[in-house]
Order: C-alpha cells, then sequence, then structure tokens
C-alpha cells in the first residue's frame, strides 16, 4: 500500500501533515484531543439527523442496521466505530495510508468489522461503488485540494433518499482567531499548520458547489465551545464551526 492516494481531491501536503500524527489519532491527550472533545456533539448530531431522515427508532441500540454508510477523511476511526456500534455497515475512506492502518489496527483490536480503504471520493465513483445511505464529510473539505469537485464527488456516491453531514470552519475573521491563531498558535490545541484559513469555506460556498446536483442543502448548524465546561454544543453562533445537511430525494 503506498502511503498516500492519488488524486485531484488530495493536497499531499495535508496528507502528509495528519500522517505524520497518525499514530496519536486514539491518545485522548494527544495532538488529536480536541477531536476527542469534539466527538460527542458531532455524535449526538449525526446520531439525530440519521434517526429523523430514516423514521427509525431511537430506543433501538443498533437503529441503523442495513443502512451504508460511508466516512470520507475517517482518520484513525473516531467516527467510524461508533457508527459501526450503531448497527451501520461502515466504509472508511481516506487518503493516508498511514490513517488507515492506524484505524484497522484499532477496529481489529475491538472486533469491529469496518471496511477500511486508502482511497478518495472520485475514485470510488469512478470504480462504481454502490451507493451509500449517510456520509459523513466532517472537518475534510477544507483540507482538500478541489472543494466544490470533492463535493459533488461526495453527493454523487449517495442514495435517493440518502443523508450527507459536511462540517468546517467558516471563513471568518474570528474563525482565523481563535481556530487558527489561538487554537494553533496560543493555546497549542492543534499542531500549528494544521489549517489554513484561505481554504476555510462560507456556508453559501458549501450551498453554492451542489447548485445544479439533485439535493437538497440545509443549515447551517452552529457548534459551539464553552471553555468553562470544557465541552461542545449546538449553537447559533455558526461563526467558527458549523455542519450542513445535504439530502437527495428519494
Amino acid at each position: 500500500m503506498s502511503d498516500a492516494a492519488a488524486g485531484p481531491s488530495v493536497d499531499p501536503a495535508e496528507v502528509a501533515r495528519f500522517s505524520a500524527v497518525a499514530a496519536q489519532w486514539w491518545d485522548p491527550k494527544g495532538k488529536f484531543a480536541p477531536l476527542h472533545k469534539f466527538n460527542p456533539i458531532r455524535l449526538g448530531f449525526i446520531r439525530d439527523q440519521a434517526l429523523q431522515r430514516f423514521a427509525l427508532d431511537g430506543a433501538s441500540a443498533t437503529p441503523f442496521e442495513g443502512l451504508r454508510l460511508l466516512d470520507i477523511g475517517c482518520g484513525g476511526g473516531l467516527l467510524s466505530e461508533p457508527m459501526s456500534r450503531l448497527g451501520f455497515a461502515v466504509t472508511g475512506v481516506d487518503a493516508s495510508a498511514r490513517n488507515i492502518g492506524v484505524a484497522s489496527a484499532h477496529a481489529e483490536s475491538l472486533g469491529l468489522s469496518i471496511d477500511y480503504r486508502c482511497t478518495t471520493a472520485e475514485a470510488l465513483l469512478e470504480g462504481g461503488e454502490a451507493l451509500f445511505d449517510v456520509i459523513l464529510n466532517m472537518e475534510v473539505i477544507e483540507h482538500v485540494a478541489d472543494p466544490r469537485a470533492y463535493l459533488i464527488d461526495c453527493a454523487r456516491l449517495l442514495k435517493p433518499g440518502g443523508l450527507m453531514i459536511v462540517a468546517t470552519l467558516n471563513r471568518t475573521l474570528k474563525a482565523l482567531a481563535f481556530a487558527k491563531i489561538g487554537a494553533e498558535y496560543v493555546l497549542g490545541w492543534l499542531p500549528r499548520g494544521a489549517h489554513d484559513w484561505s481554504k476555510f469555506l462560507k456556508p453559501e460556498q458549501i450551498a453554492g458547489f451542489l447548485d445544479g446536483e439533485p439535493v437538497t442543502v440545509d443549515g447551517p448548524f452552529g457548534v459551539a465551545y464553552d471553555p468553562l465546561a470544557d465541552r461542545w454544543s449546538q449553537s447559533s453562533d455558526i461563526s467558527i464551526n458549523y455542519m450542513m445537511t445535504v439530502t437527495k430525494a428519494a
């Protein structure tokens, strides 16, 4: 397996940056500590949106049995594993072979069956991959080379009736101050260079990328961090982090 998948959506510098710290994905006090703290709010949002979209019983421990999920840019599997436990048949895809190696080993150690692959959205599409009921596109689009082409490819991997969730960072001065300068250079929450503010995207750009596609884009839904409680919550504030939903008619 090569160290990284290739393709027009792949930014080699971004892949190399995440590959270099791949071994720390599952260390809650390591380089990805902020993501571990962020995960509960992401998981809750995904679960709630999917339950609503497919009219499923939230009381079930595995409500998503029979549904197929793609975790694109899965990293070490922080979302893939809980999605698998909720019943989804999960395919986790990442352009970094090191990330896929870490994710595969961790899932295997826990007895979880997850289909991890070092590949890209465009490669899945070109290869005639079967379509997915749910696609997770979480904190990925700000790291790709061509966000428009990438998002269109992802949307075309979605089944009729399906749901895609996109999470990213807003291109605002507040996001520059807090998510870039503060998180990387002042607080040291993220490795320096983890984000390029010029690649942050406004919600209207996300919606605009999908103009002409047979999908409906809703949101943005804000996410905010409370430093006193040291936790994330859903918020009306979209100035830093936000999520959007993309649905395809059945």
